[in-house]
């Protein structure tokens, strides 16, 4: 994965003095992010199941698969992904759990009956509206993904969508309380609704899932996205003619993709995007993570680096572009933003670069985050309103 620690897959086991690896989950419909071995040699794992959280046992010898929870929220232990902190005798865990709704608190117990310990943010509430899970065929996938209702939603009203695509690509969108900076929910807060979809190449149906997007970028995964939004139209009274998309790191790559590939949304803010994987491969300090998806080096097959780049399709773009970025960024580094307002600003359409002084790949100093929210706000208010 393009982040070290977001981890999914098949849990494997290999004898301690070596040997081949053995699958005890093999076809699993789900992604296990985290295991822990119990004293009666069973194997605990988290696992994100579409958009849910859940845990698991499995027993190696048989394979035998024993569902302990699953919920539509968030748990953690302190990793990422679904994860649990558990005793030495495997009977005690603790776990931190949010959801959309409800904001971070420590539960402890049995897996599965756990009891809230904290209360620390009991005061706390969503600024933003509810949050559904949506499910959608796409090229016989089956997808899944969340739509975030505006604040204070009138259902005589008709409003603006934002289309906000997660970054890895491995990765999910879960039912989570935000993070500190979280532009997505700060549009929702501020009268949109905000659909982000879990594409194929997202943790959640299993590893054929993830792996579908392997040499694919931005061709079938944003079919799946497009596919979302036509669901989300038919669910909720949503303008098709005020879409926004948006996105950071890999959903920034998206937004630059996607205003390459359709003139549908009518604004867009790409953050931390990837505009050309062909200068790319020699400018980021994670390079090793693409060879897996591409197949190759960008030096073997550019080929299939230029396929998946927006800048390919540069002359298409129709759409106004905000492009946010770090002057310090290893991942997805500046001069790919760059790159990218050059070209729309030359081919004559409206955009806006903002480097941000001192910030890598995730922002740091919170007057920025705050900016960069602001910013991004009001620039789908300016094309959407």
């Amino acid at each position: 994965m393009s982040d070290e620690p977001s981890v999914g897959g098949d849990v494997y086991t290999i004898p301690a003095t070596g040997g081949e690896a053995t699958n005890v989950t093999p076809e699993m419909k789900a992604t296990a992010n985290w295991l822990a071995w119990t004293p009666e040699g069973k194997i605990i794992f988290g696992e994100t199941v579409q958009g849910d959280a859940a845990v698991a046992a499995v027993d190696p010898a048989s394979a035998r698969i024993d569902p302990l929870w699953r919920g539509q929220e968030y748990i953690s232990g302190g990793l990422w992904g679904t994860n649990v902190s558990v005793s030495r005798d495997g009977k005690t865990s603790t776990i931190i759990r949010s959801s959309f709704s409800d904001p971070p608190e420590i539960w402890a117990g049995p897996i599965g009956y756990w009891r809230q310990v904290t209360h620390r943010n009991a005061a706390v509430k969503p600024a933003w509206g509810e949050a559904k899970s949506l499910h959608w065929k796409s090229d016989g996938f089956d997808v899944q993904g969340w739509l975030i209702y505006p604040r204070d939603f009138d259902p005589s009203k008709k409003y603006p969508m934002i289309v906000e695509v997660h970054g890895g690509p491995g990765a999910a969108i879960q039912s989570i309380w935000p993070a500190t900076g979280s532009f997505g929910m700060a549009l929702a807060g501020a009268g949109y609704f905000v659909f982000q979809p879990n594409p194929r190449g997202s943790f959640g149906q299993g590893e054929a899932f993830t792996r579908a997007n392997v040499r694919d970028f931005g061709y079938g995964d944003f079919r799946d996205v497009l596919a979302g939004v036509d669901e989300a139209l038919r669910l909720a009274p949503i303008d098709p003619d005020r879409l926004g998309l948006t996105g950071w790191s890999y959903g920034g790559f998206m937004t630059m993709w996607g205003v390459t590939q359709t003139n549908r949304f009518k604004a867009a803010m790409a953050g931390a995007g990837i505009a050309n994987y062909l200068s790319y491969y020699g400018e980021n300090k994670i390079d090793q993570w693409m060879i897996p998806f591409f197949g190759k080096s960008v030096y073997d097959d550019p080929e299939v680096y230029a396929k998946s780049s927006p800048i390919t399709f540069i002359k298409n773009v129709k759409t106004p572009t905000l492009v946010i970025v770090g002057d310090s960024d290893g991942e997805c580094p500046t001069p790919q933003s760059y790159e990218f307002w050059h070209a729309l600003k030359t081919l004559g359409v409206e955009t806006q670069l903002v480097v941000y002084e001192h910030e890598g790949h995730m922002f740091a100093k919170p007057e920025h985050q705050r900016d960069r929210i602001r910013r991004t706000v009001a620039w789908f208010d300016l094309h959407l309103r």
